[in-house]
C-alpha cells in the first residue's frame, strides 16, 4: 500500500496516537515536517491518504507553504484520496474547500465535552457515542464547506467537526497522548496565562488531572474514528 502522508506544522504537534494506530494496523506512513521546511509534495498520487495536524499559526497568515498545501488538499479531494484534518488541519481543509476561517468568540484550551450530531453521517464516524470529552486548543473556527455534514459541537464552538464523504475535519484534538498534553502545557504556558479570562481555558494543573484516564477514553474515540477513516484509503 502507498503510505499515508502526514503534515506536521509545529514541532510538538505531531501525529501522536494516530501514528500509533497506523503502526498497529501495519499501514505505512511518512511525515512532512513543514516546521523544518520539508518540501511540500506537488502530487497526491504517491499517497493513500492525507493527514494534517495542528499548529499555532492561522490559515489566514501569509506563509509560503499554505498555498501549496491547499492545492494538495483540493487535489486529494478531487482524486477521492481521503483527507483528515486535526485543528489547524481542519481549518486548512475548510479554506481549501471554499469555507471561511475566523476568530472564535471563545478560546478553548483543555478538556471539554463535545456532542455528536444526530445524523447518519455522525453515527458512521462515531458509532453509538452521543458525547465525549475532547481535548481543545484553538482560538479560531471554520464555517462548513458546501456539501459538508455537521458532526460535533461544543458549548463554545458550534463547528467542531464535519465530513464530506470519506474526508474528515476535526476542530478538536483526538490524537492526543499524555506526553503530548504535558508538553503542550509547558510550551503553551504563556498562552494559557494570557487567556484565563476565557470560560473555556483551563489551568495546566487542571488539564493534567487524571491525564492517563482522559487519554485512555480519548484513544478509544480516536480508534473508532480512525478505523472508519482508513477504510477509504486508496491502493
Amino acid at each position: 500500500m502507498k503510505p499515508v502522508v502526514i503534515f506536521r506544522h509545529f514541532s510538538c504537534e505531531g501525529p501522536g496516537y494516530f501514528s500509533e494506530f497506523l503502526d498497529e494496523q501495519e499501514i505505512p506512513w511518512c511525515l512532512i515536517k513543514v516546521d523544518e521546511r520539508d518540501a511540500i509534495p506537488t502530487l497526491i498520487d504517491a499517497y493513500s491518504g492525507m493527514v494534517l495536524m495542528g499548529g499555532p499559526m492561522s490559515v489566514n497568515d501569509d506563509l509560503p507553504w499554505i498555498a501549496p498545501v491547499l492545492d494538495l488538499i483540493r487535489q486529494a479531494v478531487d482524486a477521492d484520496v481521503p483527507v483528515l484534518g486535526h485543528c489547524l488541519g481542519a481549518q486548512l481543509m475548510s479554506k481549501a474547500l471554499g469555507a471561511e476561517v475566523t476568530k472564535n468568540a471563545i478560546k478553548e484550551i483543555g478538556w471539554g465535552e463535545v456532542k455528536v450530531s444526530q445524523n447518519n453521517t455522525a453515527q458512521h464516524w462515531f458509532g453509538e457515542l452521543e458525547s465525549f470529552n475532547a481535548f481543545h486548543w484553538h482560538g479560531e473556527t471554520f464555517s462548513l464547506p458546501t456539501g459538508a455534514k455537521h458532526l460535533l459541537a461544543s458549548p463554545f464552538c458550534e463547528n467542531q467537526a464535519y465530513a464530506i464523504g470519506k474526508h474528515l475535519a476535526l476542530q478538536c484534538h483526538i490524537e492526543m497522548t499524555a506526553d503530548m498534553v504535558s508538553e503542550w502545557c509547558i510550551v503553551g504556558a504563556d498562552e494559557i496565562a494570557s487567556a484565563l479570562d476565557s470560560p473555556a481555558v483551563q489551568q495546566p494543573e487542571v488539564i493534567q488531572q487524571t491525564l492517563p484516564l482522559h487519554c485512555f477514553f480519548l484513544n478509544k474515540v480516536a480508534n473508532q474514528v480512525y478505523t472508519q477513516w482508513i477504510k477509504g484509503l486508496v491502493n
